[in-house]
């Protein structure tokens, strides 16, 4: 488990822009587990991606003209009850962080890897999330 001190300024990354912490098990049953679009972040101390993850993310729920209902995050390797959750709903895409994904009324409509996230640019995480956004939100 990664220290408070490191994770905390990464979480308010996201917590400040609206992302709502899930810390357990149920905070994901009871997030995930309703009408609407949810978009879950699994945040993550990783710099080579989840440095353009979290503003990638940002810039795309700030910009969209369809927004998910909700806005999630945990943390990998701090959050890990909720973390292995998320990741459970998520199959069959393997583990990963930091990854994003969007769930519509409770099941798994669109995933983005590490691999997918890692060497990109915000914007263009951002731009790929728009468009995510724009097929399955309202």
């Amino acid at each position: 488990m990664y220290p408070a001190e490191i994770v905390m300024p990464m979480k308010a990354e996201l917590t400040e822009e609206g992302f709502s912490e899930m810390l357990s098990a149920t905070d994901v049953e009871n997030t995930l587990n309703q009408d609407g679009t949810t978009l879950v972040v699994i945040n993550s101390v990783c710099g080579c991606a989840a440095g353009t993850c979290r503003p990638g993310v940002v810039m795309a729920v700030q910009n969209a003209v369809k927004r998910p209902d909700r806005l999630a995050t945990s943390f990998a390797g701090f959050d890990i009850e909720a973390v292995n959750k998320v990741r459970e709903l998520s199959l069959p895409y393997p583990p990963s962080s930091p990854a994003i994904a969007l769930f519509k009324d409770g099941a798994l409509v669109s995933m983005v890897e590490r691999h997918q996230i890692e060497g990109r640019p915000a914007q263009v995480i951002a731009q790929h999330l728009i468009a995510v956004f724009n097929e399955h939100c309202n």
